[in-house]
């Protein structure tokens, strides 16, 4: 993100979950830390009372598609319509592609059609590498500077090196006097 002094901008992708999003949710609000989280339509809808408690703890939500569809693997009308029914839960202009997978006429349509903003990341945590050590993850979290976005998830694969490595993460740069916002466009 441009002209972000000290500024760090968490993302988790895949939520809400019923027990790790609350994890997250704590974990955030005992650093004071803001975050932008990239929600599955489907999970939203058997979740809705996580999807609530995000937005009124503060935190920016984003379409991450209904079904978690790879971009390379769907065709245009199809992403378009799966990220369309996604919105109809998720009220947001941002929008982060699962897998990062996206065509250029996926985007333009998403962009055209719904409104949305492309939004990927530029540090990978690496959490949901089962081939990953908790250590590994942190290391890779400690490589953002100001105005990175740094990309978590909240789901099951994903927690045993997400909850080694977000407070950790969390409390580096909270001592470097960092912030953590959510993503604004």
């Amino acid at each position: 993100m441009p002209g972000a002094d000290k500024t760090i901008y968490l993302s988790f992708d895949d939520g809400p979950h019923p027990e790790i999003t609350p994890f997250v949710l704590e974990t955030l609000r005992q650093f004071g830390a803001g975050a932008s989280f990239f929600c599955i339509g489907k999970n939203v809808v058997q979740h809705p009372g996580i999807y609530r408690q995000i937005l009124a703890e503060g935190h920016v939500v984003g379409n991450h598609s209904h079904h978690h569809l790879n971009g390379w693997k769907t065709g245009e009308e199809a992403y378009v319509q799966d990220v369309a029914q996604a919105a109809q839960q998720i009220a947001t202009t941002l929008y982060r592609p699962p897998y990062g997978r996206i065509t250029r006429g996926q985007a333009k349509q998403l962009q055209n059609r719904l409104g949305l903003h492309i939004v990927m990341w530029s540090v990978v945590s690496g959490d949901f590498d089962r081939g990953l050590s908790p250590a590994g993850c942190l290391t890779n979290g400690l490589k953002a500077g100001p105005g990175a976005i740094v990309v978590f998830h909240d789901s099951e694969k994903a927690f045993s090196r997400m909850r080694y490595a977000l407070p950790r993460v969390l409390e580096h740069y909270g001592e470097k006097g960092f912030l953590f916002k959510p993503i604004h466009l």
